[in-house]
């Protein structure tokens, strides 16, 4: 299983911190290229700190981090890597996870 079928798995079992370290896998050897891609999965990085806050029950902190993944998970910067296909899969899946849980940090 690769990293973001893994934190996807991850995601669906509310695991949202081990979901987070399977994608950082990912993103640490990568983290100063600052690329389109590498911004990307920092931002998917985050929704899952995001979500581990708001299980944790620090709504505000959690907040403040769901502004970051919104920040850097764009179509129009996933549009620009190689992974545009699985990236979109990837948003959709996260911003239905947080529709789900129906999150006060969202509104």
């Amino acid at each position: 299983m690769n990293e973001i079928e893994n934190f996807k798995k991850l995601i669906n079992e509310r695991e949202f911190y081990a979901a987070h370290e399977a994608l950082e896998e990912l993103w640490f050897p990568i983290r100063k290229s600052k690329s389109e891609y590498c911004l990307s999965l920092k931002g998917f990085i985050n929704a899952a700190v995001s979500l581990e806050l708001y299980k944790r029950k620090k709504i505000e902190q959690s907040r403040k981090i769901y502004l970051i993944y919104k920040k850097y998970v764009s179509e129009e910067r996933i549009s620009q890597t190689e992974n545009y296909s699985e990236f979109m899969q990837l948003k959709l899946f996260i911003d239905m996870k947080f529709s789900e849980i129906n999150m006060k940090i969202i509104n």
